[in-house]
């Protein structure tokens, strides 16, 4: 066991990794990553900008885009401080307070950003399978209580596993695998009994994440079906192509999810630098495609965004 291991065994703190291996580059890979942090605070910052000021996008997809950035915005600034620390040298480790305080907003975050998809795929199935109905269905009161229940739904389900972190004895090297603390890495170094975040963890994957997933999936298969039952070819893509921005944003968010999720259940014998590059992919992946995603597919604000940048041109 080495000097750092040993140092840190009875401390309430925990050391950061970095880049494994790559440790002298640190300060060359703090340019790319400070550029994807900031890509991603002026891209969602910029989507919420433009459904601000556009009366023509206060409709309700767009309020649950505006949801769905605002949450990749607190994403980002939930995990900035500690990775770019790390990177730039003025972080080495985290207190237990602290690093149980980043993995409830991080997870949080999680499940919220599977909710406010489930609310846009919720969104699309309206829109296309009752449209008459769209309108009257999701007003923006109703709108307002489906955010706030996505609020309430992932911070308060998680709130037991992470409240419990705090009992638990870590009698292992207080050694972290990311630059940022989650749930999963905290009980690989306990030495107390964690069956109950194991099992609540996994109940919470399946009732949150894995639900979501499989609304989504047969919401669209009902979207599908619609779909294919409209005469004019014109018509069938058209009403597919609302679609496009939504099916990205779930691969953008999930893919890595998962990938995540495999790495840390079965890739025990792989190296370091895999566990780090499936983590920083897992929190930054989906924030910085997000926005670009909805610049590319939606016409309405990829028009408004080329507006607003050749104004602020001239």
């Amino acid at each position: 066991m080495s000097a750092l291991s040993h140092s840190h065994l009875n401390s309430s703190t925990f050391v950061l990794t970095g880049v494994p291996g790559l440790e002298v580059y640190s300060l060359w890979l703090s340019i790319p990553f400070s550029s994807i942090y900031a890509m991603v605070f002026l891209g969602n910052c910029t989507v919420l900008h433009v459904i601000r000021t556009e009366p023509s996008l206060h409709q309700p997809m767009f309020y649950f885009l505006a949801m769905l950035s605002l949450t990749d915005l607190c994403m980002g600034l939930s995990t900035v401080y500690t990775v770019l620390g790390v990177l730039y040298g003025f972080m080495q480790d985290i207190s237990l307070d602290f690093c149980i305080a980043q993995s409830y907003f991080i997870h949080g975050l999680s499940l919220m950003e599977s909710s406010v998809l489930l609310a846009m795929a919720f969104d699309r199935y309206i829109a296309i399978c009752n449209p008459l109905r769209y309108s009257s269905i999701l007003t923006n009161d109703k709108i307002m209580k489906i955010g706030v229940a996505i609020l309430c739904r992932s911070f308060s389900f998680i709130s037991p596993a992470i409240i419990r972190l705090k009992f638990l004895n870590y009698c292992r090297p207080h050694i972290l695998s990311h630059s940022f603390c989650l749930h999963q890495d905290l009980l690989r170094l306990a030495c107390s009994d964690i069956r109950f975040n194991s099992i609540y963890a996994l109940v919470l994957v399946i009732m949150n994440l894995l639900l979501d997933a499989v609304l989504i999936i047969i919401s669209y298969i009902m979207i599908l079906h619609t779909v294919l039952a409209i005469a004019s070819r014109e018509e069938r893509m058209k009403s597919l192509q609302t679609c496009v921005s939504h099916i990205c944003a779930v691969l953008v968010f999930y893919i890595p999810i998962i990938g995540l999720t495999m790495v840390h259940r079965f890739g025990k014998h792989l190296s370091p630098l895999v566990h780090v590059l499936m983590g920083n992919i897992y929190i930054l992946f989906p924030p910085l495609m997000n926005p670009i995603i909805y610049s590319i597919k939606t016409y309405q604000i990829r028009r408004r965004v080329q507006r607003l940048f050749s104004l602020k041109a001239i």
